[in-house]
């Protein structure tokens, strides 16, 4: 399954029914599982576990070395879960010593000509849509649509079942389950329609509803809103989980509805 006009290292493992297409380069720190094709002209470089049954397509380069100037050569990988197809032309960075890796979970898509840096942590079920850039040291949850022509700002967290708009510059986190649009980025109401495609109830969506409306609706601070919500609405695993990504991030968390300020 190997094209003669590829160059695989003899040290590379590789699992069974793996294809590799022409004027491919992979090298011998590579670990690819099983059932994955690897499209033309594509360079894997060391430090890079690819799962199982995955899909790149040609142009991309997984594993280079970081763009960042204090990366000293240490050992770091790329690790992409099972099932996670990466399109045209996408780079992916390996991580340095501040985390050792960078990570894209399972089930994920990474459209063409996307960027993802070093040490950022991508869930499963995330799709990033072509031309987006995610600086170094991000986490993005489980689920989450981060639209075209998108880029996040280093050490940004993004919470789960999140929809970005395509060209939103994200430069503050994001908390789980909202939207988010326009320049500045402002809040833009809850994903309803991704929560429900993905089993939550209504009465559910309700609930996540009532909680943003006391952060962004209620002309409170962020710790008066977490207080409020604390006091006021029975404790649930949404509930506790949008409460402590709003703790804790340093970097704090989008503005309401077109503020127009950062």
């Amino acid at each position: 399954m190997i094209h003669q006009l590829a160059a695989v290292d003899k040290r590379a493992k590789i699992g069974k029914n793996v294809t590799v297409e022409p004027f491919t380069t992979i090298a011998g720190d590579v670990e690819i599982g099983e059932g994955t094709w690897i499209g033309s002209n594509v360079t894997i470089m060391d430090g890079a576990r690819i799962g199982k049954n995955c899909r790149v397509f040609p142009g991309t380069v997984i594993s280079a070395i970081p763009q960042d100037l204090k990366f000293d050569g240490e050992e770091t990988l790329v690790i992409i879960g099972d099932r996670t197809t990466v399109r045209e032309c996408v780079t992916i960075n390996r991580g340095t010593k501040a985390l050792g890796y960078t990570k894209i979970g399972e089930d994920c898509l990474i459209m063409a000509t996307s960027h993802i840096a070093h040490d950022c942590v991508l869930g499963d079920h995330v799709i990033i849509v072509n031309g987006s850039a995610i600086a170094g040291h991000v986490e993005v949850g489980d689920y989450t649509v981060m639209g075209g022509l998108s880029a996040v700002h280093q050490f940004g967290k993004i919470g789960k079942h999140v929809m970005i708009s395509g060209g939103t510059l994200v430069r503050k986190d994001i908390p789980p389950y909202v939207k988010v649009a326009r320049e500045p980025m402002t809040y833009a109401g809850i994903n309803s329609v991704g929560l429900r495609r993905r089993g939550f109830t209504n009465e559910k969506i309700f609930e996540i509803q009532k909680i943003y409306r006391a952060v962004f609706q209620m002309k409170m601070n962020i710790s008066q809103a977490a207080s409020y919500i604390e006091k006021e609405m029975l404790p649930t695993a949404e509930r506790d989980e949008i409460l402590e990504f709003i703790k804790n991030s340093p970097r704090g968390i989008v503005k309401g509805y077109g503020t127009g300020k950062e």
